[in-house]
């Protein structure tokens, strides 16, 4: 029995060893310094359509949006979202970005514009109405806004919407299913 127990023992500390090297493999691969018009990772993009259990997850504080098979981490992306404001009702700061969980929803483009913030933004897909994944943001000229493209994956921006890199995010509008669970959290 106390074999069977070492040998479990020795086992999970391999496995648990791989998913560490996995995660540090991971991080190894992000992009330095940040460019909003490149890729966050310099590797491949993994094939969305063939990843089982698919699943975002945005941290807001930490400008990162992460793509998961399951339990496994399997892509990193530089993001900001919204900026973090007091709530009047609760007195507590959070970020405008809605948290929670939410589904990609099929409404997806090349390029959206909102008259009334004067932004607009390029390769996006909706997760909740008119909250979006998106490239960072431009101009009603389409031009992207440099001082604006300079905060990703350092500090929230956006009116409520995740921003990533042109690269990222047109990846996403062109291979995000329908239907994915996205979960934002601070």
């Amino acid at each position: 029995m106390k074999k069977i127990i070492y040998q479990f023992l020795v086992i999970f500390g391999i496995l648990g060893c791989c998913s560490l090297f996995t995660a540090s493999a991971n991080a190894s691969r992000m992009r330095t310094p940040i460019d909003w018009q490149k890729s966050s990772e310099t590797g491949a993009y993994p094939d969305l359509a063939k990843t089982p259990d698919l699943w975002l997850k945005v941290s807001l504080k930490h400008n990162r949006t992460y793509v998961y098979s399951g339990h496994k981490l399997i892509y990193t992306m530089y993001s900001t979202a919204g900026k973090f404001q007091k709530d009047p009702a609760s007195g507590k700061v959070k970020s405008v970005t809605p948290t929670g969980t939410f589904q990609v929803q099929p409404t997806r483009g090349d390029w959206v514009y909102n008259p009334n913030l004067k932004l607009g933004a390029n390769y996006y897909v909706s997760w909740n109405g008119d909250y979006l994944f998106h490239t960072v943001v431009t101009g009603p000229d389409h031009r992207y806004i440099k001082s604006e493209a300079a905060k990703l994956g350092k500090e929230p921006s956006s009116p409520g919407c995740v921003c990533l890199s042109v690269p990222d995010a047109k990846w996403l509008k062109d291979s995000l299913p329908t239907g994915t669970k996205i979960v934002i959290d601070n």
